[in-house]
């Protein structure tokens, strides 16, 4: 079996890279491609360190655009490669824009490769279809010949949708072995002593959403709030480039002084303070999972989550909406509170997702 693997950005690498090592140790052919779609060091190459994945076979470059033009230079770019490398399976992970340019190509090219679509994560649903992500997820699932769940709650939206079970296989969340596989090396960096951090005594936060950076309100609010919170324990902030400049461009730059502000780090730098931390508050998807997995409060600072079980059954609550300074504030403090009943981790949670999902793919391929 053949699989062709696709990553375009930091969340994408974290899922590739135990799909990739489980592939390969289970004997079967597994060709990477790094669309590019981050191309900053700290975000791609830092993460491909840190995670021990082998330079891509195909690097496509796309770079940034708007998103019209960063699915297009990906569909363009992965065309070539799809034919040249002609897999069993094209495996994208996620909902970047890069998953759905490259499941495009794909299923517009299925005929004529064999090569059929298997989508990892899929039948995550926030239900707003203002976020890019849920274009792209939707879309992709209805492309997908393999439908790849990492939680129980995936498969009846896809049902709902109209998407036959026989598509539909659980697989638990890839995203944890990557985590269980990094936590000792994550751990031995010390970076929370370093930064004169103790355990349990400190907050980290992450910003990069548009609905949160674009909106001068929203950017406020967030960042006054975390100004307050500052006054009680130290706030860790790894800034967004994204973040840094809107934060400018609006005139918030003094408020951010507040905080211990840190460039954007690779993956074992942010799981050594995520780990460490009493609580977190976060706009992304994936660290609402992490949390979770570790144990750890998290505040999420978004109307939705796609990730409802990360608040069913993990650590996560959501942030009143729209965001306003008390709001924030109060849900810190009640995350606070909550460490010591955390829910339980998730059913397929366990680090052996990726040697399920080979396992799946390889029973579906023809011999």
């Amino acid at each position: 079996m053949h699989l062709l693997l696709v990553a375009g950005a930091r969340p994408n690498f974290m899922k590739v890279a135990p799909i990739l090592r489980a592939a390969r140790a289970a004997g079967h052919r597994a060709t990477l491609v790094h669309t590019g779609q981050h191309y900053d060091h700290q975000m791609s190459a830092a993460f491909f360190a840190d995670l021990g994945m082998p330079d891509p076979e195909y690097h496509l470059g796309v770079g940034s655009g708007s998103h019209a033009a960063q699915t297009a230079r990906v569909m363009e770019s992965f065309e070539p490669v799809l034919l040249e490398a002609g897999p069993d399976w094209v495996v994208v992970v996620g909902d970047v824009n890069s998953t759905l340019a490259c499941a495009l190509v794909a299923s517009k090219l299925v005929e004529r490769t064999g090569a059929r679509i298997a989508h990892v994560e899929a039948g995550l649903r926030s239900g707003d279809w203002r976020m890019p992500e849920e274009v792209n997820r939707v879309l992709t699932d209805r492309l997908a010949h393999c439908l790849l769940t990492p939680s129980r709650d995936a498969e009846p939206n896809l049902l709902a949708e109209g998407i036959e079970a026989a598509r539909i296989e659980f697989v638990g969340n890839v995203m944890i072995d990557t985590l269980r596989q990094q936590l000792p090396q994550a751990r031995a960096r010390r970076l929370p002593a370093e930064l004169g951090l103790t355990r349990g005594a400190y907050v980290v936060t992450t910003l990069h959403r548009p609905s949160n950076v674009d909106d001068p309100q929203s950017l406020r609010a967030v960042l006054e709030a975390l100004g307050r919170i500052g006054e009680r324990m130290p706030v860790v902030f790894p800034v967004h480039p994204r973040t840094r400049k809107n934060a400018a461009a609006l005139g918030l730059e003094p408020l951010l002084a507040r905080f211990r502000l840190l460039e954007p780090v690779g993956y074992q730098d942010m799981l050594a303070l995520t780990q460490g931390a009493a609580v977190v508050l976060t706009d992304s998807g994936g660290l609402q999972e992490e949390t979770t997995a570790l144990g750890i409060p998290c505040v999420t600072l978004r109307e939705q989550t796609e990730r409802p079980v990360t608040v069913t059954e993990g650590t996560n609550r959501l942030a009143p909406w729209p965001l306003t300074p008390d709001g924030v504030e109060a849900s810190w403090a009640a995350a606070l509170t909550s460490r010591d009943g955390m829910a339980r981790i998730p059913e397929g949670w366990d680090g052996r997702a990726a040697e399920r999902i080979v396992a799946a793919l390889a029973a579906r391929t023809p011999a």
